[in-house]
């Protein structure tokens, strides 16, 4: 029971940092598209990537569990 415990508790710690690192990534887009407009493409195609592998880090501790 208190092994369980545990694993719920790093899930959650995996979870907040994923939900931190989102954040992190959203604002850093934003701030080089507003920075150099000219390159949103890219940098919107990056951020989704790297977004969706950090997604899949958060679903993965949730399953784990």
């Amino acid at each position: 029971m208190e092994a369980l415990n545990l694993d719920m508790i790093g899930a959650g710690l995996i979870i907040i940092g994923a939900g931190f690192g989102l954040g992190k990534i959203g604002s850093a887009a934003m701030e080089g598209i507003a920075r150099q407009p000219e390159a949103a493409g890219k940098i919107q195609t990056a951020m989704i990537i790297i977004a969706a592998l950090l997604e899949g880090v958060a679903f993965a501790a949730l399953f784990a569990v």
